[in-house]
């Protein structure tokens, strides 16, 4: 048994019991060594023998044969998680691996929909039923709020500040952050908890939670997800619409009608200002008439 034999089979046993990682991710990991396994043996090289230079040209490698950056990556993370171990193992004195950069990974921008696709959901609700001022209260509050899903259905009533204009949020990480309330939240919190749940019979712990299924105890993510699709289809909607959409829609909104970008951060939530900045890139048709509007070489005399 060569080295690179040896030491990937150790290296199996090590992320299975060490690191008791799933047999998918252990096999991802293998298949990746592999990979590099098969280019040393190309190139009559043993472990210890490849340099920086040599997972370079690996790396342009797996370039030419069309593999996604997203895929270059992993296989990247896979091996610089073998020579971490042979490190470990002082099976080599060098990590070649070190410096090596992951490709940049195109971002999926998030789909939004457009203010009258908001409207034409809205408008689908059936008010006749039961359920649809809860329903229209949702819509509204993920909308106006940009809560993420979790946060809407851990909404409690002593999170309501209606009278000075916010809701408090518990985010990611146990987080608190104040947003603004609109008026029309306000109001279709306030028609729903009239109409339809103060006439519920309510399971006990849960006299505080906003929204309720109909049996009177908290709604969960997954009901959130069928109550949007189910309207989405009924406002005859082709896009995916899920609760994260009215989130993206929100920010997005938000900054195209001129909102200051650490206000949005702070809106959503975000650690990172990074993070929000993806919604900028969302509308370039915006930016585009903003600048045919207003820059001064474009002005008509």
């Amino acid at each position: 048994m060569s080295n690179w034999e040896r030491y990937i089979k150790n290296f199996v046993s090590f992320l299975k019991i060490e690191k008791g990682l799933a047999e998918n991710s252990i096999f991802a990991y293998q298949n990746d060594v592999s990979k590099l396994y098969d280019f040393a043996l190309g190139h009559r090289l043993d472990v210890d023998q490849l340099t920086y230079e040599h997972l370079k040209e690996f790396i342009a490698d797996l370039y030419d044969l069309g593999l996604s950056a997203r895929t270059q990556a992993r296989i990247i993370s896979g091996i610089k998680q073998f020579y971490g171990y042979l490190m470990l193992e002082d099976f080599v004195k060098d990590d070649p691996s070190e410096l090596l950069e992951m490709p940049r990974l195109a971002r999926k921008l998030p789909e939004v929909m457009s203010i009258e696709e908001i409207d034409s959901l809205i408008a689908a609700i059936d008010l006749s039923k039961t359920e649809s001022h809860r329903n229209k209260a949702i819509i509204e509050t993920l909308y106006s709020c940009g809560l993420r899903v979790s946060e809407l259905v851990n909404l409690r009533f002593s999170d309501l500040f209606f009278e000075e204009g916010f809701i408090r949020v518990i985010g990611k990480g146990n987080k608190e952050r104040l947003v603004p309330v609109s008026p029309t939240v306000e109001k279709e919190i306030g028609i729903y908890n009239d109409h339809v749940r103060r006439h519920q019979t309510i399971k006990p712990g849960n006299e505080n939670v906003v929204f309720l299924n109909r049996r009177g105890a908290q709604l969960t993510r997954v009901m959130i997800f069928t109550i949007i699709k189910d309207l989405a289809d009924a406002a005859g909607l082709k896009k995916s619409v899920s609760p994260h959409t009215f989130r993206h829609s929100f920010a997005t909104h938000m900054i195209e009608g001129g909102a200051n970008l650490r206000a949005v951060q702070e809106m959503l939530g975000h650690e990172s200002i990074t993070t929000t900045e993806i919604y900028t890139h969302l509308d370039q048709r915006f930016l585009r008439d903003a600048i045919i509007s207003f820059h001064p070489r474009n002005m008509k005399d």
